[in-house]
């Protein structure tokens, strides 16, 4: 046997619960007031031979990247310095900046060559051209 829940069409409280439902809570919207750098924003290509990968990271000195690969994964971290000056008399109103350390790891499809990766860091976003390693030939084993 099933149990079917029947509800009066008439009752008048369910009817103004289903009208109502939603009506006085609005969704909340909070706007981002602070940007958000703690994640690395990247493009990434693949080529017949290589990855390319273009990160922004916008106010970091060129010294202060550093990228590393392992087999198939990158990781790209930086540091961005806090440069500002403040003159006495000054006084700071509203800071939207990010300051502080960035990291981005990813994998890829396959081994990156190590040696010959290049990279190359200019006007705020960094180049990888990252070479795909030759897959190692399959070698038969001769059974004695």
């Amino acid at each position: 046997m099933s149990n079917i829940v029947r509800r009066d069409p008439y009752a008048i409280d369910s009817m103004l619960d289903d009208l109502f439902k939603g009506f006085w809570v609005k969704p909340m919207h909070f706007p981002r007031d602070v940007p958000d750098m703690q994640s690395i924003r990247m493009d990434l290509k693949e080529g017949e031979k290589e990855y390319i990968v273009h990160a922004e990271l916008p106010g970091v000195n060129k010294e202060d990247i550093h990228v590393a690969m392992e087999g198939d994964t990158v990781t790209i971290s930086a540091e961005v310095k806090k440069t500002a000056e403040e003159k006495e008399g000054d006084k700071l109103l509203r800071s939207e900046r990010y300051f502080g350390r960035v990291e981005r790891r990813f994998g890829l499809g396959q081994p990156v060559d190590e040696a010959a990766a290049k990279a190359r860091f200019d006007k705020g976003v960094l180049e990888l051209v990252l070479p795909k390693k030759a897959p190692a030939e399959s070698r038969k084993l001769m059974i004695e």
